[in-house]
């Protein structure tokens, strides 16, 4: 791909490929050449027949689209009118506003001018390859040369529900007038229905509407089409957000190096795989779900910017962070994935050599530059549907026959996987290139190593792992009075819970979120929380076990509960087993906020780190 400006001359060759000659006399030879020109009509003849030109270079027309001649009608591009949003005069270059002006311009010659015409708000959408890109209302450069105020905001959310197979990102810019909320203008970038977005948001604009009404659009929901809260009403929940001042943002283009000189921090508060695989330079790296344990390592004098992905977790960071007392604290609009597709440079040869062409068609910068990864040279492995330890377990089967200096793509729909890969690659040898997530599915980029780095020595000298099966209370006692004796010996420790160790690691007060009857059914036979839970022998209807908390308080023996809070502390990693979360219908959002997702391959890392392992 090449942005080109100053293009001299094209030439075809036999092959079919072109050469292209810029004005510096540089020659590139490429596959396909798309001219953006831009279009510029045509008014010799008006200006010719003496009809008044507006401020804005068209063919000035009164309601009725009658010119300064009151016997000529003009319409279609060449005219401008008063946009119904600034009500400044502009010109709109659109086949829908003309069709319909031509019926006016008709109605108004026959009848007399019957019928005005109330402006277009340029609502236009065009395919660009697989891409469907589409806005409506005023953009805020035209806003900002016109000197009105606004607020914009970006939000990426998934086509229809995530849990529903098929789900694609979608990317939301919305501007606002920052004292009322009314919307001027919209941009939609993504795959799959955007159009219908659109035409929301187009709606709403037209009617001289504001970021609530985004909020109270009722739509068509099921599954498949959407999410009980579309992307069109997050857009405008994330506004309202800013407009009441629960957050401040900052825009990518206001990111710069020299901040973090002068003491402003860069926080990211993704996972620490996520911030390896790269981030804004500067930037530090607490995960959100470690972020109230270490908030002693900001200081609230610096200016906070808060990030994550795509600026759900970065919002919930800023609000952690204003409750505690931060003052100077803003969130990165649209989070780390707007930033990173927007400072990213064009990939002319000579700058950029190291590029691979990931499954969402975007370019990025390989972290691995022996390997260059395109859809013409990477192996496809699809492990959708399948439940841990299946993608492990097919990723496997793959390698065994695999040539060293292989790539894969692996794709999953497991969400484990994100977690279960890097431990797999971890514990084989194997390069991991790339992983992400995408509205749903996992995408990871493995190279084959060879074979003699397949067996790697690992230090198991100083790590401890347990298999959390139990929810009976004098069990989950015993495990934490071991944990915590382990950590504090200064052991590595690791608690896999999976099953009906599930209900120990829940939250005592949780979201309410979806469930299917089934589901609904394991929730309401098993325990809440690691306070509803029983003992194993004697327990006599629950009389046992508040014995047993009761005997433990006067003994002066720390509670359950307590035990956990004292393991957080000591650095014990609580991993939940994600095909037991599947079936047994417990989300992740349930769980106590320090909880991690992983499978198989994660407890088998674990466990080959460890000298101590116990069930």
């Amino acid at each position: 791909f090449y942005l080109l400006d100053g293009v001299k001359s094209f030439e075809k060759l036999e092959d079919g490929s072109i050469i292209v000659e810029l004005m510096s006399g540089r020659k590139i030879t490429v596959d396909m050449v798309i001219l953006s020109i831009g279009v510029k009509p045509t008014i010799k003849l008006a200006k010719q027949s003496g009809l008044e030109i507006g401020e804005a270079g068209g063919i000035k027309v009164n309601p009725y689209l009658q010119t300064s001649n009151p016997d000529v009608y003009a319409v279609g591009d060449a005219i401008e009118f008063p946009s119904p949003i600034t009500g400044k005069p502009f010109m709109n270059y659109l086949a829908g506003p003309a069709n319909r002006q031509g019926r006016i311009c008709a109605d108004n010659i026959i009848l007399g001018n019957a019928t005005e015409y109330k402006g277009s708000i340029s609502t236009a959408i065009a395919k660009v390859f697989d891409i469907t890109v589409a806005s409506t209302g005023i953009a805020s450069k035209i806003l900002k040369k016109s000197g009105i105020k606004y607020l914009d905001s970006i939000t990426h959310s998934a086509s229809h529900a995530g849990y529903y197979p098929g789900a694609i990102p979608m990317t939301i810019k919305i501007i606002y007038q920052p004292e009322t909320g009314k919307l001027f203008g919209a941009q939609v970038v993504g795959y799959d229905s955007v159009d219908k977005r659109l035409d929301l948001i187009a709606s709403v604009v037209k009617k001289g509407g504001t970021i609530y009404d985004l909020i109270d659009i009722e739509h068509a929901y099921a599954p498949p089409y959407s999410s009980a809260k579309d992307p069109v009403n997050m857009a405008g929940y994330v506004a309202e957000n800013i407009l009441n001042g629960k957050v401040k943002i900052k825009h990518w283009r206001h990111v710069n190096a020299q901040e973090t000189l002068n003491g402003t921090v860069y926080l990211d508060v993704r996972t620490k795989d996520e911030f390896e695989l790269g981030s804004i330079p500067g930037a530090i790296n607490i995960p959100i779900d470690d972020l109230r344990d270490n908030l002693h390592l900001l200081n609230k004098s610096n200016t906070i910017v808060a990030f994550c992905a795509v600026g759900l977790r970065g919002y919930l960071a800023a609000r952690i962070l204003m409750q505690n007392g931060f003052e100077n604290v803003f969130n990165l609009n649209g989070g780390y994935k707007t930033w990173e597709y927007a400072v990213k440079k064009q990939s002319n040869e000579d700058i950029y050599k190291n590029l691979v062409v990931k499954k969402d068609d975007h370019i990025y910068q390989a972290q691995n530059k022996s390997v260059t990864v395109s859809s013409g040279n990477v192996i496809k492995v699809d492990a959708c549907g399948l439940q841990c330890p299946g993608p492990i377990m097919k990723l496997k089967k793959v390698f065994d026959t695999a040539d060293s200096g292989n790539v894969y793509e692996v794709l999953a729909t497991d969400p484990g996987f994100a977690k279960d890969v890097v431990s797999w690659c971890n514990m084989t040898g194997n390069k991991l290139i790339d992983v992400a997530s995408n509205a749903g599915k996992i995408s990871a980029i493995i190279e084959k190593a060879e074979q003699k780095k397949t067996s790697v020595q690992r230090n198991t000298q100083n790590g401890a792992s347990f298999v959390v099966f139990s929810d009976d209370l004098d069990k989950a006692l015993a495990t934490f009075v071991l944990a915590n004796g382990a950590a504090s010996s200064g052991k590595k420790v690791t608690l896999f819970f999976t099953f009906w160790g599930l209900n120990i690691i829940k939250k005592a007060e949780k979201p309410s979120v979806k469930k299917d009857i089934v589901s609904r059914m394991f929730e309401m036979m098993m325990p809440s929380n690691s306070k509803n839970l029983a003992l194993s022998k004697m327990n006599m209807f629950g009389i046992g076990a508040k014995m047993m908390r009761n005997q433990m308080k006067n003994k002066g023996v720390a509670s359950l509960e307590q035990m956990m809070k004292d393991a957080q502390e000591n650095g014990v990693e609580f991993v939940a087993c994600q095909m037991s979360m599947d079936v047994m219908g417990v989300k992740k959002e349930e769980l106590l906020d320090v909880v991690q997702t992983g499978g198989v391959a994660t407890f088998l890392e674990k466990s080959d780190e460890s000298n101590l392992n116990l069930f």
